[in-house]
């Protein structure tokens, strides 16, 4: 069985909240600069105080709980507020609990034991996986105190895991992306994870090689680590280049495996700006290279159907795509997404079906079924349909024309607003609703060797939308972005898939999304024909006229 770091389950942590440690940080903490000779240590670490003699019960609790920002030497600092027989025992990467600083409450019990309620805004399992708190109320996290032999007051009881405020969460922790292969093995595919920014490289490599993906995205993907391949402890990352141990069992391997192993540790450390790899047994480096992957970028140009036709618009003019363009044109749809090869699209007819146009100039019927959402294609061709009142009867037809009825999509779920496949193909994001409640949530897609479609995997919830949903899109490989609200009133989520959501307001009437390669250049069209791009935190308008903002699936 793969060995994995020890913490306390997001739900637990969430629900019951005695699973993950809290330590506050309500006092001084001091920035210094930190000498490493680890390249994604950042310049600037957290040191907090020891604690201090005479200190009462109450002010070890907050100097402890203060003590999570220093994850240095396996948080040797927060370890000097618990008593010698507990100082072991504690687990501090049980899981992290981020709440509100000013909504944390004190209340001792006793002399010996003392409440802390907290108001939680996210928990980090044990594994690095981020979930946005549920709005449920938590239980206190308890600690008991004994005074020593020499007077002072020390914990003999907390929670496992650490507390850490909003912005202490932001500074301590980063997010990393693990990666693996789509079933194809065509396609890198993130996995997003939060871990110390202390040690980066060792926490990553241990969760790739030692680990498995999120529960979510499990069937969705591939590794290329064996069961049998284990990492060593440490992976030290010097000047750029980390070294990962691996165990004797990978000198059994083949080539492909290798090249496969060293692709997603290298892709996966690059996210800790560890710029070359390598995987030893002994001491002796593995011959492997990286394997070629799939470009999952896009045409930075927008893609839109105006009065002046169909294809990329730059400063007023418009470029067609040849043998494609007048065919589209001539269907007049009210939603169109692009291909990956730019071979055809998938459209919403004006009568509400589905269909796909070749650059051939046919036009095939996919789904005729009544109050279809605009239709999504993946990037082997698979166009996706679904009605907006019956989110679990989702279909999916090939290139070829076969009807695949993937099972398990969106359960419990009263309606859909919206959905895009990823540019990997291994995910799927949708605006659902449960009655009043509307939510952002993404599903892994289990596909055969082919890229067939199999199965739709268990929703996470992103984030928590109000009003109901109006569009949704990738915007890059790890990030979603979604309009909501009414009319008058229409708010643009970008959320990092298993990470932080971010808001702003949107213009009047957004009503349509398209992203390009970053969510910085993200753009919106409203329902009078506008057509915005964002710059930094503002929308500025860049075109008039436009009918359609379509949505491209990768490029050729």
């Amino acid at each position: 069985m793969r060995r994995t770091v020890s913490l306390v389950s997001a739900v637990v942590i969430a629900l019951v909240l005695a699973g993950c440690a809290g330590l506050p940080t309500t006092g001084p903490v001091q920035p210094v600069p930190q000498e490493t000779a680890q390249a994604e240590v950042p310049d600037i670490t957290f040191r907090p105080d020891a604690p201090q003699a005479g200190a009462s019960p109450q002010q070890i609790v907050e100097g402890f709980v203060r003590a999570a920002s220093g994850p240095q030497n396996d948080w040797d600092t927060a370890r000097l507020f618990l008593a010698p027989d507990f100082r072991d025992s504690w687990e501090p990467e049980a899981g992290v609990i981020v709440d509100v600083l000013s909504d944390r409450v004190y209340t001792p019990i006793s002399d010996e034991a003392l409440d802390l309620q907290v108001t939680p805004r996210a928990t980090v399992d044990e594994h690095g996986s981020y979930a946005p708190s549920d709005g449920g109320t938590a239980a206190p996290l308890s600690y008991a105190l004994a005074q020593q032999s020499d007077g002072e007051w020390r914990i003999t009881s907390a929670p496992n895991g650490i507390l850490l405020d909003e912005d202490f969460f932001r500074s301590v922790f980063r997010s990393y992306s693990l990666m693996y292969f789509d079933p194809t093995w065509e396609f890198l595919v993130p996995d997003t994870r939060f871990f110390p920014t202390y040690n980066a490289a060792t926490r990553i490599a241990d969760a790739l090689v030692n680990g498995a993906p999120s529960a979510w995205l499990a069937d969705a993907v591939k590794t290329a680590f064996p069961e049998t391949v284990d990492l060593l402890p440490s992976v030290p990352a010097i000047g750029g280049v980390a070294q990962a141990q691996l165990s004797q069992q990978a000198l059994t391997l083949d080539q492909t495996t290798l090249d496969r192993m060293q692709t997603q540790l290298a892709s996966s450390l690059a996210s800790a700006q560890v710029s070359q790899v390598e995987m030893l047994v002994d001491g002796t480096r593995l011959d492997a290279d990286r394997v070629a992957t799939e470009d999952t970028s896009v045409d930075q140009r927008a893609l839109v159907l105006s009065e002046d036709g169909f294809g990329f618009l730059v400063s007023g003019d418009l470029t067609p795509i040849p043998a494609l363009s007048p065919a589209v044109v001539t269907a007049a749809p009210s939603a169109i997404e692009l291909a990956r090869d730019r071979g055809s699209v998938a459209v919403r007819m004006p009568d509400g079906s589905a269909s796909r146009i070749s650059d051939d100039g046919r036009r095939s019927v996919i789904d005729d079924r009544k109050g279809l959402l605009a239709p999504a294609i993946d990037p082997f061709g698979i166009v996706w349909t679904v009605p907006s009142a019956s989110p679990s009867d989702l279909h999916a037809t090939t290139p070829g024309g076969e009807l695949v009825e993937p099972e398990g999509a969106w359960s419990g779920a009263s309606r859909i607003d919206s959905l895009q496949i990823s540019r990997d193909g291994a995910r799927m994001a949708a605006i659902i609703g449960f009655g009043s409640r509307t939510v952002l949530v993404v599903a892994g897609i289990s596909r055969d060797a082919d890229g067939v479609p199999i199965a739709i995997g268990d929703q996470i919830t992103l984030a928590n939308l109000d009003g109901t949903g109006r569009d949704v899109a990738w915007l890059d490989d790890l990030t979603v972005g979604a309009l909501t609200g009414p009319d008058d009133d229409v708010t643009f989520v970008e959320q990092v898939v298993g990470g932080l959501t971010t808001t702003f307001e949107a213009p009047a009437g957004a009503a349509e999304i398209s992203g390009v390669n970053t969510p910085s250049a993200v753009r919106l069209r409203t329902a009078d024909g506008a057509l915005f791009v964002r710059r930094s935190s503002n929308w500025v308008q860049t075109a008039a006229g436009i009918s359609v903002l379509a949505v491209l699936q990768g490029s050729p």
